[in-house]
């Protein structure tokens, strides 16, 4: 059995997409080396969601990074989460609008144009016809780390205030995690992104990391190209090691 395939096994979830949508994504994730100066490392991160939403549109013409046409119509409606957010997150991260006067209490993940506009922002050279693809993926993957953290959640002590609930979060890409480069050091695969996501339990804070990997499934190809989430809580807590160890014994 070859690395890849080892690497797809030890992976803690997957999420599988079709072979146009992946390339979409994966020359999306390629985009993050900038095509001009970068305004940070960090290729997302929850308290940069409102500055995001409330910036200007970008002129459209051709000598600009990233790709926007005339006739190029991007979506500027929202998707609500499935992702409780902490009371006590920053008032303004989420920058929920939602036409009736109650709230979800849930994150709402960014528009096509919010994508769009965001990687532009940041000189990624985006493509505008990429968006109705990535964002959604994107979506996906995010919700499919919730679920997986909801799993190491459970009967953790967080069903007695209404379950856990995401604080922050923040992503960056060239920041390899031990157990990603350990896993470089004998064949496996680098990750393509990475997220440190803050979870709130009960007022508890518990921080979970996540790596990204891509690959084909064992499907035989039926299913096409795959994402490859290895979910789990930091070793930077006794909490964070007390988990760990409890699920590598086989307690939790």
């Amino acid at each position: 059995m070859d690395a890849q395939k080892k690497q797809q096994q030890q992976s803690g979830s997957s999420c599988p997409v079709d072979d146009d949508a992946r390339a979409a994504w994966l020359r999306t994730q390629a985009s993050t080396q900038p095509s001009g100066e970068n305004e940070g490392g960090a290729s997302c991160n929850s308290s940069a969601i409102d500055e995001t939403a409330r910036a200007p549109r970008w002129p459209r013409n051709p000598s600009s990074s990233g790709t926007l046409s005339d006739k190029d119509k991007l979506a500027t409606e929202r998707v609500i989460s499935s992702i409780p957010r902490a009371s006590d997150s920053a008032a303004l991260a989420n920058n929920e609008r939602e036409t009736s006067a109650s709230r979800t209490g849930n994150w709402i993940y960014p528009s096509e144009q919010m994508f769009f506009d965001a990687m532009r922002r940041k000189n990624f050279g985006p493509n505008s016809e990429d968006m109705k693809t990535i964002v959604p993926i994107h979506n996906a993957v995010n919700e499919r780390a919730w679920s997986e953290i909801k799993r190491w959640e459970r009967d953790q002590g967080g069903e007695k205030c209404g379950g856990p609930k995401l604080h922050s979060f923040s992503g960056d890409s060239q920041a390899m995690t031990p157990r990603a480069r350990l896993n470089t050091l004998v064949g496996y695969t680098a990750p393509f992104d990475r997220h440190d996501w803050v979870v709130d339990r009960c007022g508890k804070k518990i921080d979970y990391v996540i790596d990204f990997y891509s690959g084909k499934d064992e499907t035989g190809g039926r299913r096409g190209l795959s994402f490859y989430l290895d979910v789990r809580p930091k070793l930077n807590s006794w909490e964070g090691l007390r988990m760990r160890v409890a699920r590598a014994w086989g307690s939790a």
